[in-house]
């Protein structure tokens, strides 16, 4: 068993819902996008379209619609398993690469110095391009140690912009950090009105690492789409409730990354940089928070079993 047949619902999946379509905008071709700056002086888009569990014959069709909609940062891994298509997208819209910001992930069974400066070089080649600009581990599992020196020695070398992690608690996120040359610019980890994560942003903030929020929709869960917090506050702007969340993001200076395979949905998704909103709106979502991931846990054996034995 693996990544794929973990039960971990919004784990980059799919954040297609059916809430306030007469909301949708249909002309984003002039997105103002918001840029976060890392602690390296790079910048990388606020807002990022994800590619996981898009199928392999649609990606490509998938990405191409994201990039003409606007989009300029693309969110994949080696275990999503549709690089290429990634990278065909890219290379077939004409959109000059350095247009583009584009991550992917380094997964479990590619950890260690050796199979990490490998498998980096497959997700090149895959992507059809020479640098990355941004590179992530993509769990805490495995020898991710030996994995982020030969992301350290990337960067260095400049086939590599940013790197990161994924899915670190703070614990290890301070421990990496303690024995390594390197701050990681971004940690990536799920972020929602149900699991809000302000105590690890807190210590990312101190540690000076951006945080980049993955599955900020929860999928609806339990009618968040409907919760009367996140309608008000809809309603006074005008917008759906899955671009308040998503606007809630950016206005706590979190990354945000959302996905959809219907174009009027990813137009929705970005259309999120003409407002903002105000302290009292923020601290009112706090009331939503459940302090838990309704999906999935880390520290569960079983998960970090599952992930383990998926080979890529």
């Amino acid at each position: 068993m693996g990544l794929r047949d973990v039960n971990i619902g919004n784990y980059f999946k799919s954040e297609d819902n059916d809430s306030d379509k007469n909301n949708i905008s249909n002309d984003n071709k002039n997105v103002n996008m918001k840029y976060l700056k890392l602690n390296n002086g790079e910048k990388m888009p606020a807002l990022s379209f994800g590619v996981y569990e898009v199928d392999i014959k649609k990606t490509k069709d998938v990405v191409l619609d994201a990039l003409d909609v606007g989009y300029r940062s693309i969110d994949n891994a080696q275990v999503y398993y549709n690089e290429k298509e990634v990278g065909d997208a890219i290379k077939e819209s004409e959109i000059p690469r350095e247009e583009i910001f584009l991550t992917t992930k380094n997964w479990v069974s590619n950890a260690g110095y050796d199979k990490t400066m490998k498998a980096f070089n497959k997700s090149l080649e895959n992507l059809q391009t020479d640098y990355l600009d941004l590179f992530l581990i993509h769990e805490p599992f495995g020898d991710y140690y030996g994995s982020y020196r030969a992301m350290q020695e990337l960067q260095k070398e400049g086939k590599v912009i940013s790197i990161g992690v994924s899915n670190f608690n703070s614990a290890r996120l301070t421990d990496l950090v303690m024995n390594s040359d390197v701050v990681p610019q971004v940690n990536q980890i799920e972020t929602t009105p149900y699991f809000q994560q302000y105590e690890t942003h807190k210590h990312m903030k101190e540690l000076d690492i951006l945080h980049q929020a993955w599955g900020p929709l929860s999928e609806g869960l339990d009618n968040l789409f409907k919760n009367p917090i996140l309608v008000e506050i809809a309603e006074k702007y005008s917008k759906s409730t899955p671009q308040i969340i998503l606007r809630w993001i950016i206005d706590r200076d979190i990354g945000g990354i959302c996905r959809s395979m219907k174009k009027e949905r990813m137009i929705q998704n970005i259309d999120i940089f003409d407002f903002e909103l105000t302290n009292k709106e923020i601290e009112k979502i706090k009331e939503i928070d459940r302090n838990k991931s309704p999906f999935i846990d880390f520290d569960d054996p079983e998960t970090v079993k599952e992930f383990n034995e998926e080979i890529v």
